[in-house]
């Protein structure tokens, strides 16, 4: 945890907290509490700053806040994802977050199980928690906005457009293209990643009917969280 995520209802006064659920056991554990000592805090959606322990028992700890530090920038990449394997979802939203992304859209596609938008992982409690990890992570206390759409041409030729027109260029990963990601690094972009395996030639077509550009990392296909790593990487 490089960020103690703070929320509202844990200010005990003004700038002064009590925690005693996970992110407690992380300090009394791991980074081992003692008074006087600071460290990185944030509340969520706002500043951050230092935590310093004022005092704490076995079960609890309070702290002195002070916040006065804008949260790191995001991005300015959207990122547009065929909805990956239960397994691989968490991998890819925290990759995602830490790298700055701040608006996701997770989409069907053809080689997209179905059985994938009914899995656990999609539920509110278990995306929030990887979110407050991802965040704790990066230093970061924003949320991201995320979307789902289990419907691929409507999401493509309905909302793809205006996703574009707010954004200097729109890509997706193709591993048959002979353009580089290099070539929109530091741009506005929006980002759309397929399954493992690609998009089928049919999205290939609608993606580029909406304007959108193939590039490449090269012949080798990679799982779906190598590939967003290694892409925002590139546009960062």
């Amino acid at each position: 945890m490089n960020l103690l995520l703070l929320e509202q209802n844990d200010f005990i006064a003004p700038g002064r907290v009590e925690i005693s659920d996970r992110r407690f056991l992380q300090l009394r554990d791991i980074i081992k509490l003692e008074e006087g000592k600071t460290f990185r805090a944030g509340v969520i959606g706002g500043l951050t700053g230092n935590a310093t322990v004022a005092e704490f028992t076995g079960e609890k700890a309070v702290l002195d806040v002070e916040l006065t530090t804008p949260p790191p920038e995001k991005s300015g990449i959207t990122l547009v994802c065929a909805l990956p394997r239960p397994q691989t979802f968490h991998k890819v939203l925290h990759c995602a977050i830490t790298m700055g992304v701040n608006d996701l859209w997770f989409i069907h596609s053809r080689k997209v199980e179905k059985s994938y938008w009914q899995a656990s992982v999609l539920q509110e409690e278990a995306v929030d928690k990887e979110i407050r990890l991802a965040l704790e992570q990066c230093g970061d206390t924003v949320y991201p906005h995320i979307e789902y759409r289990n419907r691929f041409k409507p999401f493509v030729e309905d909302e793809l457009p205006g996703l574009i027109a707010n954004a200097d260029a729109a890509i997706f990963g193709h591993p048959r293209s002979t353009d580089r990601p290099e070539d929109f690094t530091g741009k506005k972009v929006v980002l759309l990643i397929g399954p493992e395996g690609g998009f089928s030639d049919y999205e290939v077509e609608k993606l580029t009917l909406a304007g959108a550009v193939g590039v490449t990392l090269g012949s080798r296909v990679l799982r779906t969280e190598f590939a967003v790593a290694a892409l925002l990487a590139k546009l960062s």
